[in-house]
């Protein structure tokens, strides 16, 4: 283990393993409870028309994917919220316009179509330093939105009808936190790419949720589990030469089969003796 940190690419990766495993994990929850799961991976999904944009307009792919990705969560929380579409045909429609202009515009860039396999599927073994500090700005974004506002997030994400019938603007705070949602996918592309965002955004805080019911707890949590599966995940492609993005995510569902049994047995009512 010790030995692999003497390479720079290794040392970045892990740091931004460990960073992404914040943002994950406190998101993350609010997405398992609140049950936005598909309304996430349409955004992530949405978000590979920043990437094409980044590429047609000459800028770091990644920058663009911010705004782009906010702008998609917000089309997708308003166009749900306000019209007569069934908000899993708003999402699909979205889903599939974000995943077309990003295909266009890769489409038109001058010179060699780009290598877009570690934008789909995760690359963390060539993350540069900016990601990082991108990362990083990210997640003080976030965790500055949870502190700020954290009771609020609590109650609409466990009952959007209470909150609103407290007078919390529970529309504005939903948009909110879909916002959070996109800046989330943008820390863990270069971890697990927009194919696989999906999964890690939900299966530790899945895991969590089955050994606490309190949104704090839950939250630090999923937090460590995210790490300890992102940092186990990523050693364990480095010694077989698996792809590591997609080896992140079977452990992570590995853990969770296992935590389902363990929760399953230890829910069992134990037999007394007569």
């Amino acid at each position: 283990m010790i030995e692999i940190l003497q390479y720079e690419f290794m040392r970045n990766a892990f740091i931004i393993a460990l960073l992404a495993s914040v943002a994950c994990g406190i998101v993350g929850v609010y997405v398992v409870v609140k049950r936005i799961v598909f309304i996430s991976g349409g955004i992530a999904h949405a978000a590979f028309g920043g990437i094409g944009l980044g590429y047609f307009i000459g800028l770091d792919p990644i920058i663009c994917v911010v705004p782009f990705s906010i702008v998609s969560a917000l089309s997708m929380g308003i166009v749900s919220r306000r019209t007569k579409l069934p908000e899993d045909t708003a999402i699909g429609i979205l889903w599939a316009t974000g995943m077309a202009l990003g295909i266009i515009f890769v489409a038109l860039t001058p010179g060699y179509a780009p290598d877009l396999f570690g934008y789909l599927f995760g690359n963390i073994l060539t993350v540069p330093y900016s990601d990082i500090i991108l990362t990083l700005a990210l997640d003080i974004v976030i965790i500055a939105v949870i502190a700020l506002y954290y009771h609020e997030f609590e109650a609409v994400a466990f009952d959007e009808e209470y909150a609103t019938a407290i007078g919390l603007p529970a529309e504005r705070l939903y948009l909110l936190l879909l916002c959070l949602v996109a800046l989330t996918v943008v820390a863990l592309i270069r971890v697990v790419g927009i194919i696989l965002v999906i999964a890690l955004l939900t299966l530790p805080p899945a895991i969590s949720r089955l050994f606490s019911s309190r949104m704090h707890s839950m939250i630090f949590l999923s937090i460590a589990i995210s790490a300890a599966v992102s940092i186990s995940g990523l050693f364990l492609a480095y010694v077989t030469d698996l792809p590591s993005g997609a080896t992140i995510v079977m452990l992570s569902a590995v853990v969770f089969m296992l935590s389902c049994v363990s929760s399953h047995l230890h829910s069992k009512p134990s037999r007394t003796s007569d």
